[in-house]
């Protein structure tokens, strides 16, 4: 074998080392670029479900709290007809539908021992807390997957490549003063 030859083949083994070592760096930075991008979408899921749901949710709640609150805000009237009821007919009338009232709010505290608005009320809170707890999960993940991308586009010999294909320092998943500002459910 001559000289040629051996570095023609190790020129050609440096420059396969080269490609491979390249290729390696692109992929890896690619992966990680998905990742956060995969990472942000996942947070895009969970706020479009909160946004989806927790409206729901609290009409659900709130229909079901002005329904107790009618059927006893109308035994109440009932009573006080039938208390300020001046003729036999009139009590008697008004302690006919006073008794339909209360059979139809015993019938309902027999099928559901507790108010259901306020088993909606809590089931609006867990739900919240929830959707809540994902979306800190998801943003946490977010801002790890940035992290690493971060980090991978500008270590050496990465950031040559990342320069070269245009990869940028993305920022992370930061809270705003309004989000912080948290006024509550409204009803």
């Amino acid at each position: 074998m001559t000289v040629q030859t051996i570095v023609l083949i190790a020129g050609i083994i440096l420059i396969f080392i080269f490609f491979n070592f390249f290729i390696r760096i692109y992929n890896k930075l690619i992966a990680l670029k998905n990742n956060y991008e995969k990472a942000f979408r996942n947070i895009d899921v969970i706020l479009m479900q909160r946004a989806d749901e927790v409206p729901e949710l609290v009409k659900v709640a709130s229909k079901f709290m002005e329904h107790e609150t009618a059927m006893l805000t109308n035994l109440t009237k009932l009573r006080t007809d039938f208390l300020n009821a001046k003729t036999v007919e009139e009590k008697i009338e008004n302690a006919n539908e006073f008794s339909k009232s209360m059979k139809s709010l015993f019938a309902v505290s027999e099928n559901y021992p507790t108010l259901a608005s306020n088993s909606n009320f809590l089931e609006l809170q867990r739900r919240v807390s929830q959707m809540e707890d994902k979306i800190a999960d998801r943003r946490e993940f977010f801002n790890d997957s940035i992290n690493l991308y971060n980090v991978g586009i500008e270590e050496f010999p990465n950031f040559i490549l990342a320069k070269m294909i245009g990869y940028k320092t993305q920022s992370l998943f930061e809270v705003t003063p309004e989000e912080k500002k948290y006024d509550g459910i409204q009803f």
